[in-house]
Protein backbone atom coordinates (compact mmCIF):
# COMPACT_ATOMS: atom_id res chain seq x y z
CA UNK A 1 0.00 0.00 0.00
CA UNK A 2 2.66 2.43 0.91
CA UNK A 3 4.21 2.55 -2.97
CA UNK A 4 0.46 3.24 -4.19
CA UNK A 5 0.47 6.54 -2.08
CA UNK A 6 3.63 7.33 -3.65
CA UNK A 7 3.20 6.68 -6.87
CA UNK A 8 0.13 8.87 -6.54
CA UNK A 9 1.57 11.95 -5.19
CA UNK A 10 3.73 11.67 -7.65
CA UNK A 11 1.20 11.62 -10.30
CA UNK A 12 -0.63 14.18 -8.80
CA UNK A 13 2.57 16.69 -9.21
CA UNK A 14 3.20 15.69 -12.61
CA UNK A 15 -0.74 16.41 -13.95
CA UNK A 16 0.07 19.69 -12.09
CA UNK A 17 3.01 20.81 -13.52
CA UNK A 18 1.55 19.81 -16.96
CA UNK A 19 -1.57 21.93 -15.68
CA UNK A 20 0.38 24.73 -15.33
CA UNK A 21 2.27 24.66 -18.35
CA UNK A 22 -0.50 25.70 -19.78
CA UNK A 23 -0.82 29.11 -17.81
CA UNK A 24 2.82 30.04 -17.82
CA UNK A 25 6.35 28.92 -17.78
CA UNK A 26 7.48 30.04 -14.38
CA UNK A 27 5.10 28.11 -11.90
CA UNK A 28 6.45 24.67 -13.59
CA UNK A 29 9.66 26.13 -13.17
CA UNK A 30 9.17 26.22 -9.08
CA UNK A 31 6.84 23.32 -8.94
CA UNK A 32 10.06 20.58 -9.41
CA UNK A 33 11.44 21.84 -6.54
CA UNK A 34 8.73 20.55 -4.20
CA UNK A 35 10.78 18.35 -2.44
CA UNK A 36 8.34 15.13 -3.64
CA UNK A 37 10.98 12.42 -3.98
CA UNK A 38 13.40 13.39 -0.60
CA UNK A 39 9.70 13.50 1.47
CA UNK A 40 8.92 9.95 -0.07
CA UNK A 41 12.48 8.84 0.46
CA UNK A 42 13.00 10.33 3.86
CA UNK A 43 9.58 8.85 5.03
CA UNK A 44 11.09 5.54 3.92
CA UNK A 45 14.54 6.02 5.51
CA UNK A 46 12.47 7.37 8.47
CA UNK A 47 10.63 4.54 9.42
CA UNK A 48 13.73 2.30 10.02
CA UNK A 49 13.74 4.33 13.21
CA UNK A 50 17.66 5.18 12.77
CA UNK A 51 18.20 8.92 13.19
CA UNK A 52 21.95 8.52 11.53
CA UNK A 53 20.40 6.99 8.73
CA UNK A 54 18.38 9.91 8.14
CA UNK A 55 20.90 12.02 8.31
CA UNK A 56 22.92 10.34 5.74
CA UNK A 57 19.74 10.80 3.53
CA UNK A 58 19.88 14.28 4.09
CA UNK A 59 23.33 14.95 3.65
CA UNK A 60 23.30 12.88 0.24
CA UNK A 61 20.59 14.85 -0.70
CA UNK A 62 22.60 18.03 -0.31
CA UNK A 63 24.82 16.59 -1.87
CA UNK A 64 22.57 16.67 -5.13
CA UNK A 65 21.96 20.61 -5.45
CA UNK A 66 24.92 21.64 -7.27
CA UNK A 67 24.38 18.74 -9.59
CA UNK A 68 20.60 20.21 -10.01
CA UNK A 69 22.26 23.58 -10.72
CA UNK A 70 24.58 22.20 -13.27
CA UNK A 71 21.68 20.73 -14.79
CA UNK A 72 19.69 23.96 -15.00
CA UNK A 73 22.95 26.22 -16.09
CA UNK A 74 23.56 23.89 -18.98
CA UNK A 75 20.00 23.54 -20.03
CA UNK A 76 19.84 27.78 -19.84
CA UNK A 77 22.96 28.24 -21.87
CA UNK A 78 22.73 25.49 -24.31
CA UNK A 79 18.41 26.29 -25.62
CA UNK A 80 19.37 29.22 -27.81
CA UNK A 81 21.76 26.99 -29.80
CA UNK A 82 20.26 23.42 -29.91
CA UNK A 83 17.26 21.48 -29.70
CA UNK A 84 15.04 21.58 -26.22
CA UNK A 85 15.52 17.92 -26.01
CA UNK A 86 19.55 18.18 -26.78
CA UNK A 87 19.75 21.00 -24.52
CA UNK A 88 18.26 18.52 -21.57
CA UNK A 89 20.34 15.38 -22.71
CA UNK A 90 23.66 18.04 -22.33
CA UNK A 91 21.71 19.30 -18.80
CA UNK A 92 21.99 15.65 -17.95
CA UNK A 93 25.48 14.83 -18.80
CA UNK A 94 26.49 18.05 -16.69
CA UNK A 95 24.11 16.51 -13.77
CA UNK A 96 25.98 13.27 -14.33
CA UNK A 97 29.13 14.82 -14.04
CA UNK A 98 28.59 16.76 -11.34
CA UNK A 99 27.05 13.68 -8.80
CA UNK A 100 29.76 11.43 -9.77
CA UNK A 101 32.20 14.38 -8.68
CA UNK A 102 30.25 15.09 -5.71
CA UNK A 103 30.06 11.61 -4.34
CA UNK A 104 33.23 9.55 -6.10
CA UNK A 105 35.81 12.50 -5.85
CA UNK A 106 35.27 14.48 -2.89
CA UNK A 107 35.36 13.42 0.59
Amino acid sequence: MDIIWKGILGGLLTALIAFLSKRGNTLPGILPLFPTFAIIALAIVGAKGEASGFREACLAGAKTIPAYLAFLGVCYLTIGSIDYRLAIAAGIAAWLIVIMISFYALP
